[in-house]
């Protein structure tokens, strides 16, 4: 069988594209060289924000697109997209009072916000945000944007797209890719060494970091537009604050950075923004990567966050345009969409920068390039499209709080746990369960029907697929509890990644 598109990357870009195409009647077959969301998409802040440090670049356009889209995701998939509230300390000697509130009112007005509360000015000496921060803070703002658990993101949207039509293969490596004729000839090798060879009329690039690699190594192009590998880092640590809002800190080097409940049990601090010019797959945080986040909290917080407090730690590279820019931090966040065909031979799509926020919509747009190459496919459709597991956002509480009494022999933060992770769908797993023993053998959080679940249904092939981008319950899980999960899995004596 041909194929109208073959897409190398299964990253949120690749995803949301394969989504896209095959929602307007394309045939679409996407590999992936790892499993899903294994690199840069699962590697994010975890925020579905317009990007409020982008104003100061006049990005304009870039911030109003992903303000929008905050709302079109939350509506779409509301069990893994959530509002959450960010506070913003004035610090004094860093950006002024007036250029704040600017730009807040710039990010309240721009993207025709409807669901999400407006900003407001917080007097820290009276509200609960300020008993965490050292008494020199006094005042500040507080304003909206969302969380994403952002590997399931990309999960759903392969689901949604497999639902369509499209094939989804992972663990399959793109070798080679050459024009023949009208089409492109694909020679693919999946883990087990099976090789096949596909053919497509539109080849699209998708491959994040390794983007360059796929025009070079794989397409043969001699002199391809150049990424600019950007590594950003997180530390995740014991939990500094009892509330649930985040905290977003200016720091003196004109960045900001972000201290996010996570995990019930944690606090998630991140970015940091660096030049990259390693292997793409083994990105790992520094020790001066490390400093900087713990002094750039620890400023602000009247108790300091000390080594001794992490508990686990993650890197991903951004595969951003390279504009030129003189410093990481300043390298354009948009993304770019490049066609190459030569004439009378099949084109190919390739994919600059994008964000976890904007992955809906650049697929519309890479969609738009590629009109004239299937002039007969349908409109755009995604904008008010639900993902699998899916609900109406102002649904989400009624219908957690009807399984919580439905499945009353679970601890109601387990449904939780579940609702959040799979929406509606998590009644596939629970179906016919009147006891704890109906759902399996039990790993600690995670159970044998929840583990069946995730390997019929979302690509799962080894636990770390489940622990660390399925969901995070390697935070949370023993030596043996992990231990347990690989044994089930056929795994056996495989070394344990786990937070210590």
């Amino acid at each position: 069988m041909n194929h109208d598109l073959f897409i190398i990357g299964g990253g949120v870009n690749g995803c949301a594209i394969a989504r896209d195409a095959a929602g307007r009647g394309l045939s679409v077959y996407l590999a992936e060289q790892n499993d899903l969301a294994s690199g840069t998409s699962s590697a994010s802040t975890k925020l579905i924000h317009g990007g409020l440090r982008y104003l100061e670049h006049y990005e304009f356009r870039l911030v109003r697109e992903a303000l929008i889209e905050r709302e079109v995701l939350l509506n779409s998939a509301p069990h893994i997209i959530w509002p959450l509230r960010f506070v913003l300390p004035h610090h004094a000697g860093l950006r002024p009072r007036w250029l704040i509130r600017l730009g807040l009112f710039l990010y309240d007005h721009l993207g025709g916000r409807k669901i999400l509360p407006p900003t407001r000015s917080v007097d820290f000496r009276t509200d609960i945000t300020g008993q965490a921060l050292k008494p020199e803070f006094v005042d500040g703002f507080e304003y909206s944007d969302c969380w994403v658990e952002d590997a399931r993101l990309v999960v759903l949207m392969a689901r949604d797209a497999k639902s369509k039509g499209a094939v989804i293969r992972t663990r399959t490596k793109v070798m080679a890719a050459r024009r023949e004729g009208n089409f492109w000839s694909i020679d693919i090798q999946s883990d087990d060494g099976t090789k096949e060879s596909i053919k497509a009329k539109v080849l699209v690039n998708a491959a994040g970091p390794w983007v360059g690699d796929v025009l070079t190594k794989v397409v043969g192009l001699n002199d391809p537009d150049k990424i600019r590998m950007v590594k950003g880092s997180h530390l995740v640590v014991d939990k500094l604050y009892d509330h649930d809002r985040c905290y977003i800190f200016q720091n003196g080097d004109g960045r900001i950075c972000f201290a996010i409940p996570y995990e019930t049990n944690f606090t998630l601090i991140g970015t940091t923004d660096e030049d990259y010019r390693g292997e793409p797959s083994k990105p790992a945080i520094s020790q001066a990567e490390i400093d900087y986040l713990i002094a750039s909290v620890s400023a602000y917080f009247k108790r300091p966050v000390t080594r001794d407090m992490v508990r686990w730690s993650y890197s991903g590279i951004r595969p951003l345009y390279d504009d030129g820019a003189t410093s990481a931090q300043e390298a354009t966040r948009d993304y770019v969409l490049k066609v190459e065909q030569r004439e009378g031979s099949p084109a190919m799509l390739s994919i600059f920068g994008g964000k976890i926020t904007t992955s809906r919509k650049l697929a519309e747009h890479a969609m738009e390039k590629l009109q004239p190459f299937f002039p007969k496919f349908k409109a755009p459709w995604t904008a008010g499209a639900s993902l699998p597991g899916g609900m109406a956002y102002g649904q989400v509480a009624q219908f957690v709080a009807y399984q919580q009494k439905a499945y009353s022999f679970l601890h109601p933060q387990t449904v939780l746990r579940l609702f959040r992770a799979y929406g509606t769908d998590m009644e596939e797993i629970l179906k016919g369960a009147h006891t704890p023993s109906d759902l399996g053998r039990s790993f600690g959080p995670i159970t044998e029907a929840e583990v069946d679940y995730l390997r019929k249904n979302e690509w799962v092939k080894t636990s770390d697929d489940i622990l660390w981008r399925r969901s995070k319950l390697g935070l949370h899980m023993t030596h043996n509890e992990i231990r347990g999960l690989r044994d089930y899995m056929g795994e056996g004596s495989m070394a344990i990644k786990i937070k210590n």
